[in-house]
């Protein structure tokens, strides 16, 4: 098969997010840099905004604080909530010369396990966080030191010294939807190259475009989106809290209506959302004409989902064209490819059975997949999962990346499995990354089908879990994107699990529903469910940016704590 490939970009030897900063506060000083729209005393959002200069400075108090405290290439962990605050403390930890550990604080619902285990795993020497949030971090932590960021004094002006760009930047932890948080090794060359990668994508420009973002800083796309390419282009940034968009999507919407020329991200289930909980009088203070693109990522981008929104949007100005479906992981820092500029997205719809087989052959019905267009300055193969050899064309294999974003590896763990593997490119050294996620590259276009882990494979047969759940969100007793489908071990051979959360409001009797979902799985895939699990909105087990985790609702029904909360 044929490697898809772009232009790789260009990155000084000895910049960093923090240079980079140094360099706009000379340009735009007073200017708006980074903006949080604090939602948790006023409806509207309170606008807590730092310009260029001033961002500049308080990252030079962390660095500051920083060296007096611990040596250049020790741990930094940033444990605090989403704010102005935390984009000093990641930059101030960058700046100093230590490995940014970007993470969350021990208040985040459901997600304390996960902390520990990051803490454990990278024994920050530091912990940086905010005066709110001293205590309860202080008391969680066992780092040596933890430091107040919005308590610290000016510090004198000097000159910071250049990073070695292949010194690790950040360790980006995963969001452990498959498997214990691991941290990804970023180095400075790494995150500039997908930063500048984003950017060229995405068309930001200076002063004329803006990034607006509801996604926690700690996630990868969160992160490159709020920080990274503003750093890369000087622009400035928007942001809010997770909390806050779930609340009111309005929002959102509101802030990038204020923001021309925004570029924003969100998973495909926000998207959905948002189309069906923002009111008819909510659009009326919409103008969203000027958004330059809205990025599809983190999980399957669904064709319904764009018309839905499309459709929910569209009178408020939204151009179909700035819908841009986009495939990445932690692992390459965030971006791998994007769909083109200028158009929708492409969809195809492949033959079901044959794509189960493990072949993309188009159909007049069938699965329809939404492209997840070419490389962004980086070249992705299909292989066979466990030779790695090439994968015939049409043929669906394991999506491989190799480019000058892919880390060097996790973090005290054994990475040759995953990291830098053969064929070596003569000219760089590079190898290539395995991601564990599976598709098909048709007419140039990379197409996501799955992830190898999440396949459930009944009767010799492959199934995937995303089309499953479609096909039972389709019943109305169903709330939209609640559905979690996967495979337990049974005595004859796998079987498939449905967990799902009722619609609200509705008055049809779980039996009936049960009755009618497994009918249309039946009938839509070949597939006898061996359990359909109601639970009440809101119970099936999310990531801590609000996607639904097969691994954690797997986990769950297995030790029963999903079953005892079983609806009648």
């Amino acid at each position: 098969m044929e490697t898809i490939s772009e232009p790789l970009p260009v990155t000084r030897e000895t910049e960093s997010f923090a240079t980079l900063l140094s360099r706009w506060a000379r340009v735009f000083g007073d200017e708006a840099a980074v903006t949080h729209l604090d939602h948790r005393t006023t409806a509207d959002g309170r606008a807590d905004t730092l310009t260029w200069r001033e961002l500049d400075e308080r990252v030079s108090a962390v660095a500051a604080r920083l060296t007096a405290v611990a040596e250049p290439g020790e741990r930094a962990a940033v444990l605090a909530g989403q704010s102005a605050e935390y984009v000093v403390a990641f930059l101030g930890a960058i700046r100093a010369g230590f490995v940014a550990v970007p993470l969350f604080p021990p208040g985040l619902p459901g997600h304390a396990g996960r902390l520990a285990a990051a803490l454990a795993d990278c024994a920050p020497r530091v912990v940086l966080t905010i005066a709110a949030e001293f205590d309860a971090v202080r008391d969680f932590t066992a780092a040596p030191a933890v430091i107040a960021v919005d308590a610290l004094p000016a510090a004198e002006p000097r000159e910071w010294p250049a990073p070695d760009p292949d010194a690790p930047a950040y360790l980006q932890y995963t969001s452990g939807s498959t498997r214990s948080p691991a941290g990804v090794v970023l180095t400075h060359r790494n995150v500039l190259a997908n930063a500048r990668q984003a950017c060229t994508a995405y068309g930001a420009e200076s002063r004329t475009t803006s990034t607006v973002s509801w996604l926690p800083l700690f996630h990868d796309m969160g992160l490159i989106l709020g920080i990274g390419a503003p750093m890369a282009a000087g622009l400035a940034s928007v942001l809010m809290d997770p909390v806050a968009f779930l609340e009111q999507p309005a929002r959102w919407l509101r802030a990038l209506s204020a923001s021309p020329g925004a570029i924003s991200a969100a998973p495909n289930f926000a998207y959905g959302y948002c189309a069906s909980r923002v009111t008819e009088a909510e659009k009326a203070y919409l103008e969203l004409s000027r958004v330059v693109s809205l990025i599809n990522g983190s999980e399957p981008v669904l064709p319904a989902t764009i018309a839905k929104f499309q459709d929910a949007f569209g009178a408020c100005g939204l151009r179909p064209e700035v819908h841009r479906s986009s495939y990445g992981l932690a692992e390459a820092t965030v971006l791998v490819s994007v769909t083109d500029a200028g158009k929708p997205p492409r969809q195809v719809t492949f033959d079901r059975d044959r794509l189960a087989a493990g072949f993309a052959e188009p159909a007049a019905s069938g699965t329809t997949l939404v492209s997840c267009g070419r490389p962004a300055g980086q070249r992705v193969r299909i292989t066979d999962p466990v030779t790695g050899e090439a994968a015939a064309p049409g043929e669906v294999g394991e999506i491989r990346v190799s480019g000058p974003n892919v880390g060097r590896g996790y973090w005290g763990q054994p990475s040759a499995a995953t990291f830098n593997l053969p064929p070596l490119d003569p000219d760089t050294g590079e190898g290539w990354l395995a991601t564990g996620d599976l598709g098909v590259v048709f007419d140039g276009e990379l197409f996501v089908t799955g992830r190898l882990k999440d396949l459930v494979v009944v009767d010799g047969r492959n199934h995937y879990p995303q089309d499953i759940e479609q096909t039972v969100e389709e019943h109305p007793g169903v709330r939209p994107h609640s559905a979690a489908a996967f495979a337990i071990d049974g005595d004859a051979g796998e079987t498939a699990v449905v967990v799902l959360e009722r619609a609200k409001d509705t008055d049809v009797g779980i039996a009936a529903v049960t009755a009618a979902v497994r009918a249309a799985v039946s009938a839509g895939h070949g597939l006898r469910l061996h359990d359909v699990v109601f639970l009440e909105p809101g119970e099936v087990p999310r990531t801590s940016s609000g996607k639904i985790s097969r691994a954690r609702c797997r986990e769950s029904y297995l030790d029963g704590s999903l079953t005892a909360r079983r609806l009648a």
